[in-house]
């Protein structure tokens, strides 16, 4: 599949009508499907005057029919409302990238989809109803179904009151974002180390590739891609990663030797999209999280408690990422890199997860103190030594902006108390101190 067939089915499987229209047409079917089998005459007629089946006139079932189908699509308005009242609240109090996160929500999907399926099976049920001046027909078995739905309904409002508390809760958004950050930290990351080599150099007859579209790269099959090169000879060097903006008519890429369609096999196995997504850009769920604690930390909110959360979220991501490798952003086939890509450093991460916050946090000691805290954890299960000096120039970074802002000795004194451990922890020997060796 190509990798804007990719993007379409994604965008599709994260659409909000989908569930819904798919929970609709299910109604709809239904409905056709049991009263024909009221029609064919089956049904025995001591199950229909038993109490297990309505066996109320035609009269009757119009007017409960009625009421079943005026009621869901009533309740469905209530339930639209109150979504879109938790989706403005959580754009701006968490911030509008977060609204993805709501509008994927099965939980709302199905609801919503439980009653305009039920209305939708209700009309066309009442349809069918006859009454005995018109040739009495009821159909008993879809009657019966219909009041089963309409409980179904209630069950599902009243869950849906609970789901929506829960999901507008800041610290249940959080921890479900920080989970897009760790799956996206196992499926972007490696569990071994790429094997030692150069990159590879561009030949002095090197071709730019122009690109004429514009938007955020948002799908790229890299295997595709290089396997199309290798069978050309060709060396591609892409100069943007998934999340990079693709600005209309920039070089998007440098090939050696001199070829043709190497402009079209880039775009077959591109897929360009008007904003950011996760798929393959480890970058996206944790500016996401990073948004949420830099919120927290304005005059408008202050809420210092959230923002914390959130570096707690960063630092298990970091403690996830310490066994792993980050890609070095060559694809061989052979003995050769054939297509070469940018990718993300450690400390570009790290500088993503703590630079805004620690620079919003200006003279907030408690949060301050927190990331402090966090990264004693973190370098704990960190042995890289170039990954430690990432987090050793974070930690100075921040005991430089507590002395500059933090005017209370005491708190000053708390701060560098916990920068001095950080120095002993990264000193220690972690098999000497079993519990420092792991998260």
């Amino acid at each position: 599949m190509t990798s804007q067939g990719r993007q379409r089915l994604s965008d599709l499987a994260e659409s909000f009508w989908l569930l819904p229209g798919m929970m609709v047409a299910a109604g709809i079917l239904l409905a056709l499907m049991l009263v024909q089998v009221d029609r064919s005459g089956i049904v025995p007629q001591a199950l229909i005057d038993s109490p297990w089946l309505y066996n109320g006139g035609g009269t009757g079932a119009r007017t409960l029919l009625g009421a079943v189908a005026s009621s869901t699509i009533g309740v469905a308005g209530t339930v639209f409302s109150i979504t879109i009242a938790s989706l403005s609240l959580a754009a701006g109090q968490m911030g509008p990238r977060l609204l993805r996160n709501f509008v994927r929500d099965r939980g709302n999907q199905f609801t919503l989809g439980a009653f305009l399926g039920t209305f939708s099976y209700a009309l066309m049920v009442l349809r069918s109803v006859r009454t005995r001046a018109e040739g009495e027909f009821i159909p008993h078995v879809s009657m019966s179904a219909g009041i089963v739905l309409a409980f179904v309904c209630v069950g599902t409002l009243v869950f849906f009151v609970g789901h929506m508390v829960a999901r507008i809760n800041v610290d249940t958004v959080i921890e479900l974002v920080s989970q897009d950050v760790c799956r996206a930290i196992r499926r972007l990351t490696l569990a071994q180390a790429p094997a030692p080599g150069t990159a590879g150099a561009i030949d002095p007859s090197f071709v730019a590739i122009r690109d004429g579209r514009r938007g955020y790269l948002q799908q790229l099959d890299a295997d595709r891609l290089a396997d199309w090169a290798a069978h050309r000879g060709v060396t591609i060097h892409l100069l943007v990663r998934p999340g990079d903006l693709v600005f209309p008519g920039a070089v998007i890429a440098l090939a050696s030797p001199q070829g043709s369609g190497v402009a079209e096999a880039i775009r077959r196995t591109t897929a360009l999209g008007p904003q950011r997504v996760s798929t393959d850009d480890l970058e996206f769920s944790i500016r996401q999280l990073v948004e949420v604690a830099v919120r927290a930390l304005s005059p408008g909110i202050n809420d210092p408690h959230t923002a914390m959360a959130v570096i707690d979220r960063l630092g298990v991501a970091l403690c996830d990422l310490a066994p792993r490798y980050l890609p070095d952003g060559r694809v061989m086939r052979g003995d050769r890199p054939v297509l070469v890509m940018p990718v993300v450093h450690y400390d570009g991460l790290v500088d993503a997860m703590l630079h805004m916050i620690r620079q919003n946090a200006t003279g907030n000691t408690a949060v301050l103190i927190r990331i402090l805290d966090v990264l004693n954890a973190v370098i704990g299960c960190e042995r890289d030594p170039a990954r430690m000096a990432v987090l050793q120039r974070h930690a100075d970074l921040v005991l430089g902006d507590g002395e500059r802002d933090i005017a209370t000795p005491a708190d000053l004194a708390d701060l560098r108390s916990r920068h001095a451990r950080f120095a002993e922890l990264r000193r220690c020997d972690p098999h000497a101190v079993p519990a420092l060796a792991t998260c």
